[in-house]
């Protein structure tokens, strides 16, 4: 059973932070639990149980501020590829974050949330499941390289100082209608690739209206494996570490069992639902994610997997106050 105590969630406002508090408030084990959100642009609705607080980690007073007699931290701020602030986010926050936890009295735990852009994701070829103890490898741009940055600098804090902490490396997050969206061949494509840039915009066009479904294949012409998570099942493990103790300072994948296999993807989509289906070569590469050490460790276990994921994003009705947001600039 979790002991009580106050979260601090820096990125508190994006979609997992969302995601992770309401859960958190709604389940019986956390009822003794008080949220402390950190929000940099936006700002949670009003909650007994929560207490907003403004600004970026980037600056020592706030996070000194924040980390007051808070208990547990989960640290999902970040940003993508913009490189005016992605240091003084994921390297000067993250250690200003870590500096007042090690220092705290009241301090317990450490949560992460990393990324497998770390490992290179589908930008490298990966001939064998990617496991936490492979190396790092940060495909070119600053956001992969935080990834990497986040999880060397969270493990030196456990050399260093001990600190009771986690990381949770997630591929992709999906929720709602996301996963059709990063299929579309339009302007409202989500994340990559952008698929209207491998056709001419004629072609990209029909192939929206007709709601053409791409397959994306590899240099050798195979359907590429891609890793990908549900949010749902991402707070499903974030909940488990919490005072977990086989949880303490260690790396976890957190994962579908298997990635998304474009072309069993496609065929489910056409026999299901009737689309039709364009292969499209690129340069990407199959990568498997191996979720193991979660399972065997946290008792985790995903409840999406391929089906689920294409049936809830295809069968998800937007209703008129929940516009699709891009949660991260870049």
């Amino acid at each position: 059973m979790p002991n009580s105590g106050m979260i601090l969630v820096t990125g508190a406002t994006g979609k997992v932070g969302q995601a992770f508090i309401k859960r958190l408030l709604a389940d019986p084990k956390f009822s003794s639990f008080t949220v402390r959100a950190l929000c940099h642009h936006r700002e949670l609705p009003p909650h007994p149980r929560i207490q907003n607080i403004h600004g970026s980690i980037e600056h020592r007073d706030l996070v000194e501020k924040a980390l007051d007699g808070v208990t547990h931290v989960l640290h999902l701020a970040t940003v993508k590829e913009t490189p005016e602030q992605i240091m003084d986010v994921a390297v000067k926050g993250l250690f200003w974050l870590l500096e007042g936890c090690r220092t705290s009295s009241t301090f317990q735990q450490f949560i992460m949330v990393g990324g497998d852009a770390g490992m290179g994701h589908f930008v490298y070829p990966h001939p064998i499941p990617v496991t936490e103890t492979q190396k790092h490898s940060a495909y070119p741009g600053c956001y992969a390289l935080s990834k990497v940055l986040e999880e060397v600098m969270l493990e030196q804090y456990y050399i260093q100082y001990d600190l009771n902490g986690c990381c949770l490396r997630a591929p992709w997050i999906m929720e709602k209608d996301d996963f059709k969206y990063q299929l579309s061949f339009g302007e409202d494509v989500f994340g990559g690739p952008r698929w209207r840039d491998f056709v001419d915009e004629k072609t990209a066009d029909d192939y929206m209206r007709t709601q053409t479904i791409p397959i994306m294949l590899n240099l050798e012409a195979v359907p590429v494996k891609r890793n990908f998570v549900h949010v749902d099942d991402l707070i499903s493990a974030i909940l488990l570490t919490i005072d977990h103790p086989k949880a303490r300072q260690q790396l976890f994948n957190i994962c579908m069992d298997e990635p998304v296999d474009y072309g069993e993807m496609g065929k489910y989509l056409h026999e299901t639902r009737g689309f039709p289906t364009v292969e499209i070569q690129t340069e990407f590469h199959s990568t498997w994610l191996d979720n193991t050490k979660a399972k065997f460790l946290l008792g985790w276990r995903p409840e999406y997997d391929l089906y689920k994921l294409i049936d809830a994003a295809f069968d998800y009705v937007r209703a008129d106050d929940d516009p699709r947001k891009i949660w991260y600039p870049g």
